[in-house]
């Protein structure tokens, strides 16, 4: 079986993390932030080379106004503090999703990641902030119609977020939840899933190795017969 060369992972259960121990959802997201700096690491000791988190989804807007907020702050904060050190350590930072109703602060530190690791070589991380599937494929149908082009499989994937990027291997989704909840239905029409029940701060690197391991005992046959 070929190498792992791409990992997706759904962050789940942050807030519900932060409630049990702290009784503040907050908590749990600032938690989730330090097992995710863990996890990156170990994709990179793993030598894979594309990790994609979702980050806020589109129907993220629907929770409270003052936890969003927090969010938004906290991943400012983080690409303030911790983005040379991204850089040092050869992380590409791509954002896939919508940049449409974040603040203009948000968004140019965004553009000022990318600019800054854009020619880095040793991961890329992607962010998918924002991000729902839906939107991502009317957006790409709405180009093609615009370009007066076909819609076809090759001209949707060039003009989705996820364009230049291979389809995953896994998915990851911690929180005890199965479910997709609009994330990359496309591109992970192929890929194993893998339903962890611990919240996400609770998920360490021997569970990220253990998944890992896992997926090299799967047969994978993309639909066709693999003859003995």
């Amino acid at each position: 079986m070929k190498p792992v060369k791409h990992v997706a992972v759904i962050m789940d259960g942050n807030g519900r993390w932060g409630i049990k121990n702290k009784n503040n959802r907050n908590y749990g997201h600032k938690q989730g932030l330090a097992s995710l700096e863990k996890i990156v690491d170990r994709a990179i000791h793993k030598k894979i080379r594309f990790l994609t988190l979702f980050t806020f989804s589109t129907e993220n807007w629907k929770r409270p106004k003052k936890e969003i907020n927090f969010l938004f702050i906290l991943l400012e904060n983080f690409l303030k503090e911790k983005i040379n050190e991204l850089h040092e350590k050869g992380i590409y930072l791509k954002f896939i999703g919508s940049k449409k109703k974040l603040k203009k602060t948000l968004v140019k530190k965004i553009l000022d990641a990318e600019k800054l690791t854009r020619f880095n070589k040793k991961i890329q991380i992607n962010l998918a902030l924002n991000y729902g599937f839906k939107k991502e494929m009317i957006n790409a149908i709405n180009i093609l119609k615009k370009k007066k082009l076909p819609v076809s499989e090759k001209n949707l994937e060039q003009n989705f977020y996820t364009n230049g990027i291979p389809n995953p291997d896994i998915l990851i989704r911690t929180g005890n939840t199965r479910r997709l909840s609009n994330f990359m239905l496309w591109q992970l029409a192929y890929t194993e899933i893998f339903f962890e029940k611990k919240y996400w701060p609770d998920f360490n690197t021997r569970d990220f190795d253990r998944v890992i391991s896992n997926f090299y005992k799967i047969k994978r046959n993309f639909g066709s017969i693999n003859e003995q």
